[in-house]
């Protein structure tokens, strides 16, 4: 495996044209050629911060095997870069790309704090569980710069309302001491993704996400002080990190870890494109059989949107990859499981005061 990519730091190689878009952008060989002869660079691959404005925050999640009902997210795109990342796709309904766009042209919503305020305060409101982030990850460098993740965790606080992370960063320990009160009240879920135990996979697969030394050490300490932690496998992508579902399942249960879920890679969308460049360029001498075995677990092909199946796939490799993260739940994390979050506090504290009657 040989990290060599074209643009350093990037998971991404390429801008894919944007599907909505009838017109799109080329980087031709004679404009590369003159900014070599000129010592230019063609490309800044610089990150923007552009600020957006949505009326609302949180939204219902439809999806029957997505596993929540309500997410928001402060960021769109996401500077971690992971190549294989799902929500790509959706960088086009802002009209940008769903690759190199993706990470380096990040969308911020500073009212999020606000719209959430808002919405949880409604009268029809009840309570459940709303997840940061169920698209792009709500602790990702952006944040240390705008501590909106932060922010919203203070607006969950102070009306004890349940709230679940998804992240991949170590920076959420940031926010410890707003996690270990909501813990008091059973409140918080944190879902941490750990991909791979090997520094190299990581840096190759999610260049920009934290190492995976301090994502093991962020289950510790977030188990350590109470706060329940699921560690997200996801997604397991054959012949890359498939052979380590037993020693990740064994080492994240050591460090605390109450339960671990999965998914099987699929490439929708312009996602196939970007994976398949990258792969070529990262690791040419096992592209075509990482990606002939990504399409024998979807019926053929790289995407699939199919429910119930999509996530874990079908056919002789998703079995087996399946097969196995059941024996390591079996071995590893036999009687114990994660708690389901308190939606009884948060009524009484609509108004911040408490109902005596």
């Amino acid at each position: 495996m040989d990290p060599n990519p074209t643009i350093k730091g990037r998971g991404a190689q390429i801008n894919v044209p944007n599907k909505f878009f009838q017109l799109s952008h080329e980087m031709r060989d004679d404009f590369l050629e003159y900014c070599a002869k000129e010592g230019e660079d063609a490309d800044k691959n610089r990150t923007l911060y552009l600020e957006v404005f949505p009326k609302t925050i949180v939204n219902k999640v439809d999806s029957p095997d997505v596993g929540m009902g309500y997410s928001m997210n402060m960021y769109q795109g996401c500077e971690h870069g992971c190549i294989y990342c799902y929500a790509r796709n959706s960088h086009e309904f802002w009209g940008y790309s769903a690759g190199l766009d993706f990470e380096r042209r990040i969308l911020v919503k500073k009212d999020a704090p606000k719209l959430l305020e808002q919405f949880i305060k409604r009268k029809s409101w009840q309570a459940f569980p709303i997840v940061m982030s169920g698209n792009t990850d709500c602790y990702q460098p952006a944040e240390q710069e705008f501590k909106l993740t932060r922010q919203c965790l203070e607006v969950f606080l102070k009306y004890k309302h349940p709230v679940g992370i998804i992240t991949k960063n170590a920076l959420i320990l940031r926010d410890l001491d707003l996690l270990k009160e909501l813990a008091k009240d059973n409140l918080i879920a944190v879902n941490l993704s750990i991909t791979s135990l090997s520094e190299e996979t990581r840096r190759v697969l999610e260049p920009r996400t934290a190492t995976i030394k301090k994502r093991l050490e962020t289950v510790k300490t977030l188990s350590e002080n109470g706060i329940p932690v699921n560690v997200m496998m996801a997604p397991i992508i054959p012949s890359i990190n498939s052979h380590e579902v037993l020693p990740l399942a064994k080492k994240v249960s050591e460090m605390g870890a109450l339960s671990m879920g999965h998914t099987i890679v699929r490439l929708n969308g312009a996602i196939a494109e970007i994976f398949t460049d990258w792969i070529h360029k990262t690791m040419p001498d096992r592209a075509e059989k990482v990606l002939h075995q990504i399409e024998s677990c979807h019926g053929g092909n790289l995407n699939d949107s199919r429910y119930g199946t999509r996530m874990r796939g079908e056919g002789e490799i998703a079995k087996q990859i399946n097969d196995m993260v059941k024996l390591a739940k079996l071995k590893y994390f036999k009687g114990k499981s994660m708690p389901t979050l308190n939606t009884d506090l948060h009524e009484a504290f609509k108004d911040r005061q408490l109902k005596l009657f």
